[in-house]
């Protein structure tokens, strides 16, 4: 009699677990998984609760603003400000800087990098 109600109780015990697991994975595609509902859009967008659309400022060429035509590799102070601490040339995306100024400025930086005026690497 001890053994049926054990082989029951296991029974009753499978059972519910498989009952569980399977209304875990209905409601979780309900609701959007573990992390919560999803949203439609990216990280950060309009339909967020609360959230405001973030309002990113466009970049412009800070060379063709101040009108600098020659980029000079002695020129240390201004080449360093497109050197990350890493030692690595920033690129456009992040500078807004434009094609043709970015091209000068890579080249302006290697050389200054060659007489050791801005270092190769990072610390």
């Amino acid at each position: 009699m001890s053994d049926e109600s054990i082989k029951t109780a296991g029974m009753d015990i499978g059972a519910a677990s498989t009952d569980a697991t399977s209304a875990r994975m209905e409601g979780g595609s309900r609701e959007g998984g573990p992390r919560g509902p999803r949203t439609t859009g990216r990280p950060g967008s309009a339909t967020r609760e609360g959230g405001r659309k973030f309002f990113r400022r466009k970049k412009v060429c800070k060379f063709c603003v101040e009108k600098i035509d020659g980029i000079n590799y002695k020129d240390v102070r201004l080449l360093a400000q497109f050197v990350s601490e890493a030692g690595k040339i920033v690129p456009r995306r992040l500078t807004g800087v434009c094609t043709p100024h970015q091209r000068r400025l890579a080249d302006a930086i290697k050389q200054a990098r060659n007489i050791a005026l801005l270092p190769f690497g990072g610390r």
